[in-house]
């Protein structure tokens, strides 16, 4: 075998890896509302600062809405309660505009359209897709959260973003 041959071979294999170990980088994230009922999928990857959370999301009530990672891996309806308050590991005070915060698991508000869906994409500063307590992934996972309203970005302890109406499970494939 020719020298260019085997380095065009090495050079496809370790490109093949790179990409192999970034897909599996990404968790999919499957969201359900208080009567079970799935409402879309949330695919996360890491992002240069946070977590990068791609939104495919349907049959929500149209409008703003606070969005968070929550410190437990358990979504049990109807209330969501079982996936704790939001990722804290600084125990900081909430929001991402307070400035005694934020908490790890605060993330910028979505907004869902007139027909109960979104498509965006949002990230979470403060968490990791590593091994350190700022991860998705600590304790066993974590759970991302659906507010019924806005997130005022300030008010401790969530944002007086209301009722927890959709949740998913996070946890390391």
């Amino acid at each position: 075998m020719r020298l260019h041959n085997k380095i065009a071979i090495t050079g496809a294999l370790a490109l093949s890896v790179a990409f192999s170990a970034a897909a599996q980088k990404t968790v999919k994230v499957e969201l359900h509302d208080a009567q079970g009922n799935s409402v879309g999928t949330a695919e996360l990857s890491p992002a240069p600062k946070g977590v990068s959370i791609q939104l495919n999301l349907m049959n929500l009530p149209p409008g703003v809405h606070g969005i968070h990672i929550h410190a437990v891996a358990k979504c049990e309806g109807p209330g969501f309660t079982t996936a704790g308050g939001h990722l804290n590991p600084d125990t900081k005070h909430h929001g991402l505009e307070n400035p005694e915060g934020p908490h790890a698991g605060d993330i910028p508000n979505i907004t869902v359209g007139p027909q109960g869906d979104v498509k965006a994409t949002v990230v979470a500063p403060g968490v990791t897709m590593g091994d350190d307590a700022h991860s998705i992934f600590s304790n066993g996972g974590t759970a991302l959260v659906i507010h019924a309203m806005a997130d005022d970005m300030k008010s401790d302890p969530a944002g007086n973003a209301g009722s927890r109406i959709a949740c998913g499970t996070i946890v390391k494939p």
